[in-house]
C-alpha cells in the first residue's frame, strides 16, 4: 500500500509559523462518522456533518499534517467559473449550476474566515488568463467566445494594462474575470482545522491502512488502533484506489511549482507590477504565475504521471531549471531573485474528464477526480457528501449530482506508464512557446 509522504518542500506549509498539534489516537474507539483525508473535501465534509448532526461524534483523520497534502500544494486559486473542459460544455444551464456551486463554496469559506479570523491572504483578486504567442491567443480567443456565450462578464486587457499588473511585457493578450479568489492554501486548511465544531475530533499523522465492513458500519485499521464508525466519507483524492475503491478510475497527475523569496523594496521597483494577482495559461500546458500579498512570485508548470503518488526528489533540480527559464523570460530584470521552495502537488483526473461524487456503497461516500479544480469543487463536494449522508435534500445537492459523472475505466498501469508520459511530452512540445 502506498501512503502519502511529506517532503518538507511545500512553500505554503513551510512558511506557516504557529502550527497546532492535534495528536494521534491512543486507544481503539468509536465515532458516528469518520472522514478520511484532511484536504478540501474532508475538511468541508467533517464540518458540515458536525453542523448537520451536532449530537453526533465526527472524526477527521489525516495521514500527514493538514496542509501538507494536495490541498496545501496548489497555487492558491479558488475558481468560480467552469474550468477548462467544463467551460466548453454546450449546456449553459449546466455551466450556471457549476458557477452557483462554486460560489456556494466560496461563501462557505468566507463565513469561516470571517468568523474565526483566519489569516490566509484571502483576496477578491479575480483571475487572469493570458497568452504568450499565436498558439496561446487561439486558446484565449476560444475562452473569450465561451465567456460571451455564457454571458459571463470579463475584461480584455491592453498591453499597457498587462504590464502594469504583471510587471512584464511577455504576454500578448490577457482576459480578467472578477469572481475568483486567491489565498494561501496551507494557511487556509490549518485555520479551518483549528476551528472545527466541538463535536469534531481532528487526528493527524495517522494513515488508514485498511477498511473493513461490519454489520453496523466499518472498522478502520491504523498502525496502532482500530476505529469503528457507522458512516464513512472518503476525501482521499488519488489515494482512494489504495483503500480499495474506484480502482483503475483515477489518473494521478502531478504539477510542480517554485516560489521565490520575498522581493526586497529595490527588487519590487524593478518588478514594476502589482501585488496579489494570479494568472493561468490560456494553453492548458502553459505556465501559471502568481504574485502573493507578501511579495513572492510563483511559477507553476511541468507535469508528470504520478504513478508513485508522491514527489521524487531527484526530479526537482530539473524542474527548478525549467521554472527558472520561464521566470527569466518574464522577468529578466529580476535575475538576482532566487527560488526558496520547489514542490510537486498531485490532482486526480479521469479518462473521460468526469468527477466522481456520491455513495460508493451503503454508508460509504466519496468525492474525487477533481480535474485540477479542488478548492471550490472539493469544498462543495465535501459539504454535499455530508448532506447526502444525512439524507438532507436540497437543490444544491441535486445540482452537485447533476454536474458529476462516472469516471471511465483507465488502461492497465503498464500501458499508462508508457502512454501518459508520451502524451505529456507531446503536449509540452506543442506548448513550448507558452511556457
Amino acid at each position: 500500500m502506498v501512503l502519502p509522504e511529506y517532503d518538507a518542500q511545500c512553500g505554503w506549509y513551510e512558511m506557516l509559523e504557529d502550527i497546532s498539534d492535534f495528536g494521534q489516537l491512543q486507544n481503539d474507539t468509536h465515532f458516528d462518522t469518520v472522514v478520511i483525508g484532511g484536504g478540501f473535501v474532508g475538511n468541508a465534509a467533517a464540518r458540515r456533518m458536525a453542523e448537520n448532526r451536532p449530537d453526533n461524534s465526527v472524526l477527521l483523520i489525516e495521514a500527514l499534517m493538514i496542509g501538507q497534502g494536495a490541498s496545501g500544494r496548489n497555487s492558491g486559486f479558488v475558481i468560480d467559473q467552469p474550468h477548462k473542459r467544463e467551460l466548453e460544455l454546450g449546456d449553459n444551464a449546466l455551466k450556471n449550476k457549476i458557477v452557483n456551486l462554486n460560489h456556494t463554496a466560496i461563501d462557505y469559506f468566507e463565513q469561516q474566515i470571517d468568523r474565526y479570523g483566519i489569516d490566509c491572504q484571502w483576496s477578491h483578486a479575480g483571475k487572469y488568463q493570458a497568452a504568450v504567442g499565436p498558439r496561446g491567443e487561439k486558446f484565449l480567443n476560444r475562452y473569450e467566445s465561451l465567456l460571451q456565450k455564457s454571458d459571463s462578464p470579463y475584461q480584455r486587457l491592453s498591453r499597457s494594462e498587462m504590464g502594469d499588473v504583471f510587471g512584464t511585457d511577455y504576454y500578448n493578450a490577457a482576459i480578467f474575470t472578477a469572481g475568483g479568489m486567491l489565498m494561501q492554501p496551507a494557511a487556509l486548511m490549518r485555520g479551518l482545522a483549528d476551528n472545527m465544531p466541538d463535536n469534531v475530533r481532528v487526528v493527524e499523522n495517522t494513515p488508514v491502512l485498511e477498511i473493513a465492513r461490519t454489520r453496523d458500519g466499518f472498522t478502520l485499521k491504523t498502525e496502532t488502533v482500530e476505529i469503528r464508525c457507522n458512516q464513512l466519507i472518503l476525501g482521499t483524492n488519488i489515494f482512494t484506489a489504495e483503500l480499495g475503491y474506484l480502482r483503475n478510475k483515477i489518473l494521478p497527475v502531478m504539477t510542480f511549482a517554485s516560489m521565490t523569496a520575498p522581493l526586497s523594496d529595490e527588487q519590487m521597483k524593478r518588478f514594476g507590477g502589482q501585488l496579489d494577482w494570479g494568472l493561468t495559461p490560456a494553453d492548458h500546458a502553459g505556465t501559471t504565475v502568481r504574485m502573493t500579498q507578501d511579495r513572492r512570485l510563483i511559477i507553476r508548470n511541468s507535469y508528470r504521471y504520478a504513478y508513485d503518488y508522491n514527489t521524487p526528489q531527484a526530479l526537482l533540480p530539473k524542474v527548478r531549471e525549467t521554472h527558472r527559464k520561464g521566470f527569466d523570460a518574464r522577468y529578466p530584470q529580476l535575475g538576482d531573485v532566487s527560488f526558496q521552495y520547489t514542490w510537486g502537488g498531485a490532482s486526480g483526473l479521469s479518462g473521460n474528464f468526469e468527477t466522481y461524487f456520491g455513495q460508493l456503497e451503503d454508508g460509504l461516500y466519496a468525492s474525487c477526480c477533481d480535474q485540477s479544480v479542488g478548492a471550490a469543487r472539493g469544498t462543495i463536494s465535501g459539504m454535499m457528501l455530508a448532506d447526502m449522508a444525512c439524507q438532507k435534500e436540497s437543490q444544491i445537492l441535486s445540482d452537485m449530482i447533476e454536474v458529476s459523472g462516472k469516471p471511465s475505466r483507465l488502461p492497465p498501469r503498464a500501458l499508462l506508464r508508457i502512454g501518459v508520459p508520451v502524451r505529456m511530452g507531446m503536449a509540452r512540445m506543442a506548448s513550448h512557446s507558452e511556457l
